[in-house]
């Protein structure tokens, strides 16, 4: 049993990521799932963004970081999109993590807001679409795949999946994709096994 803390992306905790984390309970896996918009679920992509910069950074940082303060060690961080650049943050940051499931966000190593190295020994999965304009055309994929050249096959993998949706595993988005988000929910819960 491994136990997971997933971000929400900046379209909220939507009824489609609480599914998809009941997935990973029915798994046998124990998920967190932090509301860092106190109940707000955007209605596109755009007004997420919009709702996040009003927020602003530094209150984000600080609940991210109050979402895990009373919770142990040797927690698997997961996130979708801006969520998984929180979930990032946290598994190079914060000691004792397990692994990482990132989707449709991959934050370069060597970008100026980076988080540092990868830590030794915490695997990881990268999933998103092949032409996802924001995961595979601004960036994500080629720093993920650059991740597994530095780090090796047994720690790193990215996984792609033919298309160009954003979010395509939340059933609740019209960017659903139920083959694609089967298959990613299918080895992110093979990957959760094996660290428990």
């Amino acid at each position: 049993m491994a136990e997971v803390v997933l971000f929400h992306h900046v379209q909220g905790l939507t009824d489609g990521l609480l599914a998809f984390a009941d997935e990973l309970r029915a798994g046998g896996h124990v998920v967190h799932t932090p509301d860092l918009f106190d109940g707000r679920t955007p209605a596109t992509i755009d007004d997420g963004m919009a709702l996040v910069r009003s927020i602003g950074d530094d209150v984000l940082d600080t609940r991210v970081d109050a979402a895990v303060a009373e919770l142990p060690p040797g927690l698997v961080y997961a996130g979708f999109s801006f969520g998984g650049a929180n979930a990032q943050r946290l598994a190079q940051t914060r000691p004792g993590a397990r692994g990482a499931l990132l989707y449709d966000a991959f934050v370069s190593l060597s970008a100026d807001w980076s988080f540092g190295p990868w830590p030794p020994g915490v695997p990881v999965q990268v999933h998103g679409m092949d032409n996802d304009p924001f995961f595979a055309l601004e960036g994500d994929l080629d720093a993920a795949r650059e991740l597994v050249a530095a780090v090796g096959p047994d720690t790193a993998a990215v996984f792609t999946y033919p298309g160009d949706k954003h979010l395509f595993a939340d059933s609740s988005l019209p960017s659903y994709e139920p083959a694609a988000a089967a298959l990613l929910t299918a080895r992110s819960i093979e990957f959760l096994d094996r660290l428990g």
